[in-house]
């Protein structure tokens, strides 16, 4: 099929803010029962009833969370609408609505804000979430991007940072710094681009980890499979900003220490295989990249043989006493301290 060289491009002026509202926001569809008023009015209506409320917000700016240069406008609809989702996983709540706010420029034509919508409209979709409102203004500097997410849980099922004891097993979900080394792989890409614009990239070989930068998915599984287990975590985070980050997140908020075991990281071949090939550590990179979106929490050590052996979890250290400090066992059983190496949003 032959690439259009010149696709349509209708000013967003043309149809002024509300115009432009109305044109994004027509085709989502109401579906959760607390949703009384969503888009349309001066501010949207809630009812949860019994339920606690959950909120949480994130921003997305160009040129500090994402590259256009290989983020496709669809895709980064969808991410903005997963990060912001999985805040509201990670305190084992259930999302149910989100705020679309954005600030762009002129060189953004109506039919490149329809794709980044598109994508919010598939993410919405595929989790289950009511698009209730939101902002569009004018930007100066490109294209940015707020969303705020919303949830409910019974009040005994929320699970805060702060609850960790020095017994507890520490967990994750999935595996981890893919998204980073996806992120490396996409920044060689495109290096090699602007010297050569005419080169072709073969990225087979990095399907998953591109996957895991371009399209993340937020755990929105875990609630259910830890409620099918029969436990609840003492405490809960996600990761966004790096394991080690999140570790010492979660250390501080509770009180604790705690000892992460190299060799119990769960990471995948495809990622270590790509850490080789750019000749970086595959452990430094796992437990610093950030960006993975899956959840790390802690359960009581009570709750081992309920969560043994299930493949949607690893079981990757322990808490211990806050004197004891936070460390990372090698594979040689050296003690390390563990630092914070991970994405820090304003020094950055």
């Amino acid at each position: 099929m032959i690439e259009d060289k010149t696709p349509q491009r209708t000013s967003i002026a043309q149809l002024g803010e509300f115009g432009l509202i109305d044109h994004l926001t027509k085709n989502f569809e109401i579906t959760q029962p607390s949703t009384l008023k969503g888009i349309g009015d001066d501010a949207a209506v809630l009812d949860f009833k019994e339920k606690k409320v959950v909120v949480s917000t994130d921003l997305l700016i160009e040129g500090v969370h994402f590259d256009l240069a290989y983020m496709p406008l669809k895709h980064l609809g969808y991410k903005s609408v997963v990060v912001n989702v999985s805040d509201i996983c990670a305190m084992n709540a259930r999302p149910t609505q989100i705020t679309v706010s954005i600030a762009v420029s002129n060189r953004f034509p109506l039919e490149a804000l329809e794709e980044l919508y598109e994508g919010i409209a598939h993410a919405a979709q595929e989790y289950k979430v009511d698009v209730i409102g939101g902002d569009t203004t004018s930007s100066q500097k490109g294209l940015i991007i707020s969303i705020t997410a919303l949830g409910e849980a019974d009040e005994n099922e929320i699970v805060y940072r702060n609850g960790a004891k020095q017994t507890d097993l520490l967990v994750v979900t999935g595996d981890i710094g893919a998204a980073y080394m996806g992120l490396q792989v996409l920044e060689r890409e495109k290096q090699v681009f602007q010297v050569n614009p005419n080169s072709q990239p073969d990225l087979d070989a990095y399907t998953y980890l591109i996957e895991r930068q371009l399209k993340p998915e937020a755990r929105k599984d875990v609630r259910t499979l830890l409620h099918a287990l029969e436990i609840k975590p003492t405490s809960m985070i996600d990761i966004s900003d790096g394991l080690s980050s999140e570790i010492m997140h979660l250390c501080k908020q509770s009180g604790v220490g705690c000892n992460l075991y190299e060799d119990k990281l769960p990471i995948d071949p495809q990622f270590i295989n790509v850490c080789e090939e750019f000749n970086i550590d595959s452990t430094t990179v796992a437990i610093n990249g950030g960006e993975d979106y899956e959840l790390l929490f802690t359960i009581a050590m009570e709750d081992f043989e309920k969560i043994k052996g299930n493949p949607n979890f690893s079981i990757i250290g322990h808490m211990t006493q806050e004197s004891e400090g936070i460390h990372l066992v090698t594979r040689a059983n050296t003690k390390i301290p563990l630092k914070a190496r991970g994405w820090d949003a304003i020094s950055e």
